[in-house]
C-alpha cells in the first residue's frame, strides 16, 4: 500500500469540473489510467502501487477521478455515465495536456471505458490493458440492478444482497455520492459487440483474477480481437487483483514490448 497522495488538478469539459493527476516522467510514455466502479483515481492506482511501479519504471502516469466519483463532479443522470460519455472524458484529458497518444489501462468499469475510448478514438490509444473484465465485455457481468438499490437503501441494515451490501459499505466507507454511484451504475453498463472488439488494432493485455466471479473469461475475450493476450492473476478475485505483483510485472514486461524496447 502506498498512501501519499499526489497533488491534484482540475480541467471542465462536458459542463463538469473534473480532477486529475499527472505524475511519473513527464518526458516518458504517457500511461492513461481509468479506475472502477465507485473508486477512485487514489483507491485504484495510488494505494495498490501502481504510481509507483509506473512511474519508477520512467512512464509519465496519468488518472483521473471518473465522473460521479471521488473529487470530481456528480451528475445525478444516469445517461450522464454511458461509457462512451466517459470515454469522452478521457480523451478530453488527454487534449487538455496536449497528449496525442497514450496507453491506456482500465480496471473493471475503467476497462469498459478503455474499449470505448479504443474504439472512437483508435489513433489516441497505443496499446490497452484491461484488468478485472474479460468476456464480461460483451456478454455481461450478471444483475447489478440490486447494487443501485442498495445504494440508494435508506440504511445498510435495508440491505439483504451480499454484492449490494459490499458496495453500499465501501461507498459509506469512502464517503460516496450514492445518489452519483447508483445513476453510474444504471448508465455504465453498455455491452461491446463481439464484432466491435475485433476492430480493435492497439496491443491489448487482458488480466482476470482467477478467483474473480464477476469479470468473465480473459482467453474468450482476447480470442476476439487481432493483437490481445490474456493473463491468469493467480488466486485474485475482483478486488484484490489490481494491486497484484503479477499483474504490475506483466504490465511492465508488455509495455516494454509494445515499445519494442
Amino acid at each position: 500500500m502506498n498512501l501519499n497522495t499526489p497533488a491534484f488538478s482540475s480541467f471542465p469539459h462536458d459542463g463538469l469540473n473534473l480532477v486529475f493527476f499527472d505524475k511519473g516522467d513527464p518526458n516518458g510514455p504517457p500511461v492513461l489510467l481509468i479506475h472502477g466502479f465507485a473508486s477512485t483515481a487514489n483507491v485504484n492506482w495510488v494505494h495498490p502501487g501502481w504510481l509507483k511501479t509506473l512511474g519508477d519504471a520512467g512512464y509519465r502516469v496519468i488518472a483521473m477521478d471518473n465522473r460521479g466519483h471521488g473529487a470530481s463532479d456528480k451528475p445525478h443522470d444516469a445517461e450522464a455515465y454511458r461509457p462512451w460519455i466517459m470515454a469522452e472524458d478521457a480523451v478530453a484529458l488527454l487534449d487538455h495536456l496536449g497528449i496525442p497518444e497514450a496507453n491506456v489501462m482500465g480496471y473493471s468499469m475503467g476497462a469498459r471505458i478503455s474499449v470505448f475510448t479504443a474504439l472512437a478514438h483508435p489513433h489516441r490509444v497505443r496499446s490497452l490493458v484491461l484488468g478485472g473484465l474479460g468476456i464480461g465485455m460483451t456478454d455481461g457481468v450478471g444483475d447489478w440492478d440490486p447494487i443501485a438499490d442498495a445504494l440508494l437503501a435508506p440504511s445498510l441494515d435495508d440491505v439483504t444482497h451480499i454484492r449490494g451490501r459490499m458496495f453500499r459499505a465501501f461507498a459509506e466507507q469512502t464517503k460516496s455520492d450514492r445518489q452519483a454511484l447508483a445513476m453510474c451504475i444504471r448508465g455504465s453498463r453498455d455491452l461491446v459487440a463481439r464484432a466491435d472488439m475485433g476492430k480493435i488494432e492497439a496491443p491489448t493485455l487482458i488480466g482476470v483474477g482467477t478467483k474473480d466471479d464477476i469479470a468473465g473469461s480473459a482467453y474468450e475475450l482476447a480470442a476476439l480481437m487481432p493483437h490481445a493476450e490474456a493473463l491468469d492473476i493467480p488466486g485474485r478475485d475482483h478486488m484484490l487483483a489490481v494491486g497484484d505483483k503479477v499483474f504490475k510485472k506483466a504490465v511492465l514486461e508488455f509495455y516494454e514490448k509494445v515499445a519494442g524496447r
